[in-house]
């Protein structure tokens, strides 16, 4: 078992840089989600540490071992695909026990293996079959499996739910933490889903054009988002940002937005003295806007009134599209709203949770 340790990585291909000076540390038994848009690195930063992709600059540590020259088979990793990658002439049995073979282990010892990653994995009963009588979940146990019975340093797992059914793939995601949890090892996994990401990760890393924008805890990530792309990337319905000017109205802080105002809380006034008649972008996730007969008690805040423009029931939640004034954004309200498109409502804005990023950097302001 081992940590992973990228020091100043950088991939390009020609002039188009893929990965982009990324460092960082990834604790041995950590579970560590790599998250981001189509086309931000995510994947080719674990090809790279797989061995599958060479490095243009920088260094790639497996526990004390620097890798950059090293082959992959040598890396002691596995990797876990989306595409699952079973040999279809193959058996159950002989798809997790190939890699095993090539390396010349005796067979007793294949066979142990292969029954006890069966069994943590619940396809003891599924050895003698062919891939193609499996079912998707299946073989993504398969395929799991066939990384486990190596007993690697790492894994390394790219969108390996990427083809299951929705329902399958809430299954397997808590089955591959479950996972995590047992075999004590280093999972290094790669998603452009966020809610994968948030439910699993110890940490998470959010890419974005190849740069690392932020690496924290789910929890860190969600609260204390250091930029407008992590804030809105992160959580789902995404973030609503509002182009704003800082005014001081007496003793307080107010972000103008035109169509109405948001007090800002005492604890966020300091650092935005600044910025005061400002412009500035102002966020606040759909979560933090309520309709204002169900607001939850003893949250501080600013009500406003807004049209629902489209309502979307959930359930356990309803999702109200809001127009205010040139605003459009978006409310997770409790499912008692009367709001229907078309009605004017009164919508609670909980000034508390309120984001403030800088204009030009579109850096968090802190």
């Amino acid at each position: 078992m081992a940590g992973v340790t990228f020091e100043n990585v950088t991939k390009k291909f020609g002039e188009l840089y893929v990965v982009r000076d990324l460092s960082m540390e990834i604790p041995d038994k950590e579970f560590l989600v790599l998250v981001g848009p189509s086309g931000c690195g995510k994947s080719t930063t674990l090809r790279m540490l797989a061995g599958l992709d060479t490095i243009t600059s920088g260094i790639i540590r497996i526990g004390d071992r620097i890798v950059n020259n090293l082959a992959a088979k040598d890396r002691d990793i596995a990797m876990v695909f989306q595409s699952y990658a079973l040999y279809p002439h193959m058996s159950v049995y002989d798809n997790m026990a190939f890699g095993l073979t090539l390396r010349k282990m005796p067979e007793s010892e294949i066979a142990t293996r292969v029954q006890e990653a069966a069994t943590l994995l619940g396809i003891e009963g599924l050895l003698k079959r062919k891939p193609r009588q499996l079912s998707g979940g299946q073989r993504q146990r398969v395929a799991l499996g066939r990384a486990i019975v190596r007993n690697p340093d790492v894994f390394l797992l790219d969108e390996p739910l990427s083809n299951l059914d929705a329902k399958l793939r809430v299954q397997t995601r808590a089955e591959i933490s479950k996972l995590h949890q047992r075999l004590g090892t280093t999972f290094i996994y790669v998603t452009h889903d966020q809610v994968e990401a948030m439910t699993m990760a110890t940490r998470i890393a959010v890419l974005n054009l190849g740069v690392l924008q932020q690496l924290g805890t789910p929890q860190e990530v969600y609260e204390r988002p250091v930029n407008t792309f992590v804030a809105g990337f992160i959580g789902s319905p995404a973030t609503n940002f509002f182009p704003s000017v800082l005014k001081r109205e007496g003793e307080s802080i107010v972000a103008d937005l035109g169509a109405f105002q948001l007090p800002v809380a005492p604890e966020h006034q300091k650092p935005l003295a600044p910025y005061i008649d400002k412009e500035i972008i102002t966020g606040v996730r759909p979560e933090h806007i309520h309709d204002a007969e169900f607001q939850p008690p003893s949250t501080d805040v600013a009500v406003i009134r807004a049209r629902a423009d489209v309502t979307e029931m959930m359930g356990n939640e309803s999702l109200v599209h809001l127009v205010a004034g040139d605003h459009s954004f978006l409310g997770r309200m409790d499912p008692r709203t009367q709001a229907r498109p078309g009605s004017e409502m009164q919508a609670a804005i909980d000034i508390g949770s309120l984001m403030f990023f800088d204009l030009e950097t579109e850096l968090a302001i802190r």
